[in-house]
């Protein structure tokens, strides 16, 4: 099975998976990596040089940045914002040439890990590591690192609960918490027990 590209789409990268689809007026420039089976929403752009792994899911308007790495499982709602420059400044400016003329001096990298959910119009600020299976709220504006499971909500954005893996808020129990849906118990530290659907 190889990609689906809406007839709208423009997608340069020879490095698209099988199974992944590209709707209406979405780009994806030549040297961005996107893994099988990711859905990427229309008007979404993902730039050279940045790395969608498999299953992962853009929806509508996200710009993903050179020096962004998206792993597995990540869901990225409608027009959440990446950032890759700390400092930014219209390269086409004299007096900050030298510096766009080297990309080490100004790109910053930012890394989400599997399984995490960025809810619309959140704002991702370079340079963080978001952990594993965590949550972010809709409109959060994240500027440090997320820890795994963590859920996160405000601007700046700060820790408020902890998910599960499966998304849902963890109701607290004792020296531990569980998840409804899948039964899956949470300690502080972020370390799952289950019944094998968590980890």
């Amino acid at each position: 099975m190889s990609c689906y590209a809406h007839p709208t789409a423009l997608v340069e990268s020879e490095a698209v998976g099988s199974g992944t689809r590209v709707w209406a007026y979405a780009h994806v420039l030549k040297n961005a990596q996107v893994g099988e089976n990711c859905n990427i929403g229309d008007h979404a752009f993902v730039e050279s040089g940045a790395v969608v792994g498999n299953n992962v899911t853009l929806k509508n308007h996200v710009c993903v940045w050179e020096g962004v790495t998206l792993e597995d499982d990540v869901f990225v709602g409608p027009q959440v914002a990446f950032t890759n420059d700390r400092y930014p400044r219209s390269p086409r400016m004299a007096e900050v040439r030298g510096r766009y003329a080297d990309k080490n001096l100004w790109l910053v990298k930012t890394v989400v890990e599997q399984g995490c959910s960025i809810g619309a119009n959140a704002t991702i600020i370079c340079g963080v590591r978001l952990g594993r299976y965590c949550v972010i709220a809709a409109g959060a504006i994240v500027t440090k690192d997320v820890e795994p499971f963590a859920l996160m909500m405000g601007s700046p954005a700060r820790r408020v609960g902890t998910v599960c893996v499966c998304g849902e808020p963890l109701a607290a129990g004792g020296e531990s918490k569980s998840c409804s849906n899948c039964q899956a118990k949470a300690a502080e530290n972020g370390h799952f027990q289950s019944h094998g659907s968590a980890r």
